[in-house]
């Protein structure tokens, strides 16, 4: 949240799940957590619920209030930002559309709405993104 507003280019919360499901997706793919929070098939995709709740007051709105710094590692913040940036400037639908895709993890588990707000594993996250 802090890059995006401070390089001018603050997003929804909407944009941040799926960000936060990619850095994940990354990361997992060499075989590291990104963060320990679970990640779950809502409606519009991928939601980490503990970092959704804390925004959701801003709703579809850019969200303009800077979150903690975390001390990363150079690499690993080079990894997020590259990502936050690369994604960022795309229609949240088409993340929406990206993170849905056929037999994707979230498809897997989402089940035209069987497994709403159930979790995600982070073996299928890796597996099939």
């Amino acid at each position: 949240m802090s890059k995006c507003i401070a390089d001018g280019h603050p997003i929804s919360n909407l944009q941040l799940q799926k960000i936060l499901y990619y850095i994940q997706k990354d990361f997992l793919g060499r075989d590291r957590l990104a963060f320990s929070d679970d990640i779950e098939a809502w409606q519009f995709g991928p939601v980490v619920p503990n970092v959704y709740y804390h925004y959701c007051g801003y709703g579809a709105m850019p969200i303009s209030s800077n979150y903690e710094k975390f001390d990363l590692e150079f690499e690993d913040k080079k990894v997020i930002n590259n990502i936050v940036e690369s994604k960022r400037v795309l229609d949240p639908w088409t993340m929406v559309a990206e993170t849905h895709k056929t037999n994707g993890a979230w498809d897997q588990i989402y089940r035209n709405g069987l497994g709403n707000h159930k979790v995600i594993p982070i073996d299928l996250i890796k597996a099939v993104g």
